[in-house]
């Protein structure tokens, strides 16, 4: 297997999560091309400033990354050979306000006509509405930029974000406004791009940015690592347990397929995706879901007051935070740190570990430190389900064990047996690269459900529909594979309809399996599109014109 990448043709954003405390805040900006001409010009400059997965040493560290994508009208546009895109697949064709209704974002119940009178995505905003209408607004272009921080203890990132932004503006407006930055991003459509950051905590008066989003929850932990995405093989070791495939007890984890991630490459299935001609177009580049996803911060806060009460009273917790963070965990799959219910499955047990790693000091600043480590560590990552079929340490239609299965789906386990030698095979095809970032306001103030925030949620894969669309369609809005029939993902799901979540007790116990009958839509879709990640290969190919798909 090859581990030695072409770092410097590969896009930064791919090998690498810029991550909450290198890079933790980011400004996303879609822009439309008028002609092929002005968008190849402006393809020509950017490509200069991109940022690509080559090691830097810390003094060489960015202040500002830059990362490019396009849809596929924005391919047709640049002038792309058809034969070329004919090669792509259909998701990314579609794009992804067309398979709103295999992704649960559209009433799953109406038909398309009845959907359609409905302004099904009135929600949406202005920017996504308004894509893929061939009305002079569709989106062809995405350009992320995620900066450092200017200083710590602020909420303030580098001045260089600006700086680098005015430099975007400059290129559009030198091309006559050919190519511009739609300005139609936010709820009221009036923005020019969408802003995120991390969120921080402000201990007296000190801003520090943590892992966690605008419910509370530590999130972005278990991104999977693929052969070659770290030079170093004592680094890979490391950071691939828990991270990787399972395979057996004498191999332990192991990177995933490079292919998995980077069109050219050999995936799971030992062959190289289908994809656009010729080779070098389609080589080490990706493809990326965007979806803005928005966080109903009082209904959340509302439904967790009101039902952990019933859970505690249920299951005989007399301590108020105990039945709250058990019963979050329990729908999470990990306690609001991070810490996976499958490795401390109680909340005795939770404390206990949380002060013997330090993640309760009383001095803040050693706390948050305390996490960081504990989150780089395998404790976060390394466990499986194997040994907890029936779900009484982590419930089977909990959002964690959906979005990665483990060794789960192993075909040799049983619903009420363990399987202490199930592996991951079955899941290793489904692995979703996770990128970007939270946004709202930095500091998680003053939230309700009409206030704007949430996640603008970016995975990167090599096939959209086998990864992404699988995912999202069978293991997010569906039960079945988790013996849970129509019950949807208790954080994520859609619960219009389906709102019920089971958590399994322990039968030594002696306590009843608990229903949650009355869960709410905790988050929406905002809009969103499909985007191709193309290498420095392809993007010089696409500036030149010279793309001989024979």
């Amino acid at each position: 297997m090859k581990r030695q990448l072409d770092y410097a043709d590969i896009q930064g954003n791919i090998t690498r999560a810029y991550g909450r405390y290198s890079f933790p805040f980011a400004r996303y900006f879609f822009l439309n091309i008028a002609t092929a001409e002005a968008g190849r010009s402006f393809v020509d400059t950017v490509r200069r400033r991109v940022t690509t997965a080559s090691l830097w040493d810390p003094e060489d560290k960015p202040k500002v990354t830059l990362n490019i994508g396009f849809t596929f009208f924005g391919l047709l546009t640049l002038a792309v050979p058809s034969r070329t895109l004919q090669g792509m697949p259909i998701p990314f064709v579609d794009g992804m306000k067309e398979r709103a209704f295999l992704l649960g974002d559209r009433d799953q119940t109406l038909t398309e006509a009845e959907a359609q009178s409905k302004d099904w995505c009135g929600h949406w905003d202005k920017i996504w509405q308004q894509n893929r209408t061939g009305a002079g607004e569709d989106v062809h272009v995405w350009i992320s930029m995620n900066a450092q921080l200017a200083k710590f203890g602020t909420t303030d990132p580098v001045p260089e974000l600006e700086q680098q932004t005015q430099w975007l503006r400059d290129v559009c407006n030198d091309l006559d406004g050919k190519v511009r930055i739609l300005s139609t991003n936010g709820p009221n459509g009036d923005e020019e791009f969408q802003q995120a950051s991390a969120v921080f905590h402000d201990y007296d008066g000190v801003a520090v940015p943590t892992p966690r989003e605008h419910f509370g929850l530590t999130d972005g932990i278990g991104n999977p690592v693929f052969y070659g995405q770290y030079p170093d093989i004592e680094v890979e070791k490391r950071l691939v347990i828990g991270r990787g495939k399972w395979m057996s007890k004498e191999r332990g984890w192991e990177p995933l397929a490079t292919g998995e991630f980077l069109l050219g490459h050999v995936d799971e299935s030992q062959e190289i995706a289908p994809s656009a001609m010729p080779p070098e177009f389609s080589l080490n580049g990706s493809f990326m879901v965007y979806r803005k996803l928005h966080e109903n911060v009082s209904t959340w806060h509302d439904f967790v007051a009101s039902e952990s009460a019933k859970f505690g009273k249920t299951m005989g917790l007399d301590d108020e935070d105990e039945a709250r963070e058990t019963l979050i965990a329990k729908i999470v799959g990990r306690w609001s740190d991070g810490v996976p219910l499958s490795r401390v499955p109680t909340y005795a047990e939770w404390q206990k570990f949380r002060t013997d790693k330090g993640l309760d000091d009383p001095d803040p600043t050693k706390a948050l430190l305390a996490q960081q480590a504990f989150l780089k560590s395998t404790e976060a990552s390394d466990f499986k389900y194997g040994d907890d079929m029936s779900g009484a340490k982590c419930p089977g239609g909990s959002h964690l064990r959906r979005v990665n299965t483990r060794d789960y789906l192993d075909p040799l386990n049983t619903p009420g047996g363990k399987n202490p030698d199930a592996t991951t095979q079955l899941n290793k095809r489904r692995r979703l690269l996770r990128r970007g970032l939270p946004y709202g306001d930095p500091l998680s103030r003053d939230l309700s459900d009409e206030t704007e925030q949430g996640v603008a949620f970016m995975i990167v894969g090599t096939g959209i529909f086998r990864q992404f669309e699988f995912v999202q369609q069978q293991w997010i809005q569906y039960g079945l594979d988790f013996n849970e029939g129509n019950n949807t993902c208790p954080l994520l799901g859609d619960h219009s309809t389906h709102k019920r979540h089971p958590i399994p007790s322990d039968p030594a116990s002696g306590k009843p399996t608990y229903i949650v009958d009355d869960l709410k839509n905790f988050v929406e879709t905002r809009g969103g599109d499909y985007f191709f990640l193309p290498s420095m290969t392809c993007l010089e190919m696409i500036a030149h014109g010279s793309i001989d798909p024979t």
